[in-house]
């Protein structure tokens, strides 16, 4: 049976309330654009030579009721005050016929900013092993930013983010995914 990789993805996020779970869960995928899908999660891998696209791009290109494999994180809760985070981050190499690292990540209690930056520092380390390159996820983003460049293996990170503070009164979700588009 021959593969199929593809060729682009996409980024998007979404959050969505509501007094059930499942239902917070459903408005979260309409607020990112992607209820219409049938989603598959899958892991976290970054294709060789694949293009990064706009949202907008990406959804013209997918079929409603379609197959659509993501790499997703969700973080929900009812409890009022509550912080919660869903990220994705990302690691491409700079050899294009290589591929790369997508992270999932969710928290609760950290900023958009918290989650975020260690969602790309999880999918970078994971790269970075591959690569053989030395990577310590407890140095800090500038130290870390330096061994990219001196080691000309990494050519970007960069990560999708939602966060938002949970209200009275029901469910609310979060979540960030990177959609892949054949």
């Amino acid at each position: 049976m021959k593969e199929f990789v593809p060729g682009k993805i996409f980024f998007t996020k979404g959050v969505g309330t509501h007094k059930d779970e499942l239902h917070s869960f459903e408005r979260a995928l309409r607020d990112a654009g992607i209820e219409k899908y049938n989603l598959v999660q899958v892991s976290s891998i970054f294709p060789p030579g694949c293009k990064m696209i706009s949202k907008s791009q990406g959804l013209r290109e997918l079929v409603p009721g379609g197959i659509t494999y993501c790499v997703m994180s969700r973080c929900c809760s009812n409890e009022p005050k509550r912080l919660l985070a869903a990220s994705v981050g990302c690691a491409i190499p700079a050899d294009k016929n290589a591929y790369g690292y997508i992270s999932e990540y969710h928290a609760f209690g950290q900023t958009e900013k918290q989650a975020g930056d260690y969602a790309e520092d999880l999918a970078a380390a994971m790269l970075a092993s591959t690569l053989g390159i030395d990577f310590n996820v407890d140095e800090s983003w500038d130290e870390k930013k330096e061994i990219f460049k001196i080691s000309g293996k990494i050519v970007r990170t960069r990560n999708v983010t939602q966060s938002t503070i949970v209200k009275n009164g029901g469910y609310t979700t979060v979540i960030a995914a990177a959609v892949f588009v054949f």
